[in-house]
């Protein structure tokens, strides 16, 4: 059963459309990942169903049938919702472990520098930073890590999350999670999506490249042009000749 559904979601720039009748069905348990071309609307769909930009029609229908034809980037946690972005989205003048008991508490900046945090809140954030490898990078600022660690960073505030007691974090965006990290960087993130899989919990990766999209995926959308390409398993739809013309040109 689907957690979250888009329903023909359309989206204009200056008359121009990017996503046009986009609908997606993600289940929870599994890895389902959203391809194509540059500029083939990948990003900007995950966009509207965040809320970082309005949609112009459609909707997005959150489980139990909740029907947004709207929604606003601070409801998405309340949803069970969060993601990375595809340019990393973190507070370089805090250091790691402030990023992370930031979203733990809700707090504002200002307050999260000031205020005593709980000692259940410093155990999850020490667990979640562990888990990606970068416990040790607590104290730094993160202006002084490099790009790779901030998105380790930035994947452990989403993981972070899902551990606040206002509510499960169910849904889970990665938006090109991979971009500009080592190889080892690239083993762990790949575990990490694959544990929380386990976990149950809905994946919508962004990605480019092939191999980790065979590696991980359950399902697989194609969109080209923002419209809806193809949809199905991994094999089949890399295997398409629509979907290869699409990448590689006819």
């Amino acid at each position: 059963m689907s957690i979250l559904e888009t329903k023909q979601l359309h989206k204009t720039f200056n008359g121009v459309p990017v996503v046009n009748g986009v609908s997606l069905s993600i289940e929870s348990g599994k890895i389902t990942s959203l391809i194509g071309p540059n500029g083939s609307g990948k990003s900007t769909t995950i966009n509207l169903i965040t809320g970082m930009i309005p949609f112009d029609g459609g909707a997005v229908v959150i489980e139990k049938g909740t029907i947004l034809s709207r929604i606003q980037p601070n409801q998405i946690a309340s949803y069970g919702i969060t993601r990375t972005f595809q340019n990393v989205e973190v507070f370089e003048q805090m250091t790691a472990l402030d990023n992370i008991l930031l979203v733990l508490t809700e707090r504002n900046v200002f307050s999260s520098l000031f205020e005593k945090h709980t000692q259940y809140h410093l155990d999850i954030a020490e667990r979640v930073m562990k888990r990606l490898d970068i416990w040790e990078k607590r104290n730094d600022m993160v202006e002084n890590l490099s790009y790779g660690q901030r998105k380790l960073l930035e994947i452990a505030r989403v993981i972070a999350m899902g551990e606040r007691t206002d509510g499960e974090t169910k849904v889970l965006f990665f938006d090109e999670p991979y971009a500009g990290l080592f190889p080892e960087m690239v083993k762990l993130v790949t575990t990490i999506l694959k544990e929380l899989r386990d976990e149950g919990k809905a994946i919508i990766l962004v990605e480019h490249n092939m191999d980790l999209i065979r590696e991980l995926s359950d399902y697989v959308y194609v969109l080209d042009a923002g419209k809806h390409l193809k949809e199905g398993s991994v094999d089949n739809v890399l295997s398409d000749q629509q979907v290869i013309e699409a990448y590689l040109g006819n």
